[in-house]
Formats: structure tokens, sequence, C-alpha cells
């Protein structure tokens, strides 16, 4: 394994050899507490809800290695007309994950974050500084109800 990983620090390690002193214990706990600790804030927090924006656990580094936080929010919805998403967009670039499903009562399918043309059969969407705007098909099965997910950087 390389040592220029930037992710070994999320991996525990399987085994410990725990000493019978008890200061020597007390340490080895002490830093097996904290590699458990520093493993489990490296995860993605698996935490989707429904008009309030949440922390995902994922960290982005950019420009010169500037580490960056996301936020991950659901938005649901009943019709095609576009959602205010009232994130404060400064750059939409800023956005890293975008996707959705919607259902027409009978059958569910996948909504694209693709463009804002139209695409054969399909309802799209893209994303401006304030709303979600769907860009729907003629041939594209109708919608009852659908969710979509996005995810950005908390600073742009």
């Amino acid at each position: 394994m390389s040592s220029n990983v930037t992710n070994q620090v999320a991996y525990l390690r399987t085994s410990r050899n725990f000493n019978e002193d008890l200061n020597q214990l007390t340490v080895e706990i002490n830093k097996t507490y904290l590699d458990i600790a520093a493993a489990v804030n490296e995860r993605i927090i698996g935490l989707y809800p429904v008009n309030k924006p949440a922390i995902t656990g994922e960290t982005f580094f950019n420009g010169a290695n500037q580490k960056q936080q996301t936020l991950r929010q659901i938005y649901l919805f009943t019709s095609t007309s576009s959602i205010v998403h009232g994130i404060n967009v400064t750059n939409t670039n800023q956005f890293t994950e975008c996707y959705g499903s919607y259902t027409n009562g009978t059958n569910s399918y996948g909504l694209l974050w693709a463009t804002n043309q139209n695409v054969t059969g399909q309802i799209s969407f893209y994303i401006t500084s304030t709303e979600i705007v769907f860009v729907v098909d003629s041939e594209a099965p109708s919608l009852t109800s659908g969710r979509i997910v996005l995810t950005w950087l908390s600073q742009p």
C-alpha cells in the first residue's frame, strides 16, 4: 500500500495489544478511542433530510488543498413546476451531486441532472442560483410525485 494515499486514516486496525499495566492500558485505550473517532468522522453521514440541509461527511479539497465540506438536502414535489431551493449559491458549480426519482403512480423513473434541453422520453432538471428547473419532454411518463437530492459545497 502506498504511503501517499489520502484516506489511510479512515481505516481501523483490526487488532490491538492491551497491556496489563494500568497506565499503559489507559494510553492504549485513549489511542484506540482517537482512532475510532477519526475513522467514524471521515465516513459519509447517511442523513437525507427534507427541506433542511445536513452535513454529508464528504470532504473536498479545492484550490490550494483547502478542505471543503458538503451539505445535502431533499426536495419533494408533485409537479414539474420549478422549485425554489433556498440555497445561498454564489457559484452554480458548487453543486457536486444531484439526482432524483419520480413515479407516475405505477412505475418509478430516474431524473437526470443533465441539461436545459429536452432529452427524448425523459424528465431532466438543471439548477440555477435560485431554482431547480424541470425540462419535460413530451414523450416522458407523467409525474405524480418525486424527490430530488442536492449536494453542494458549503463554500464556493
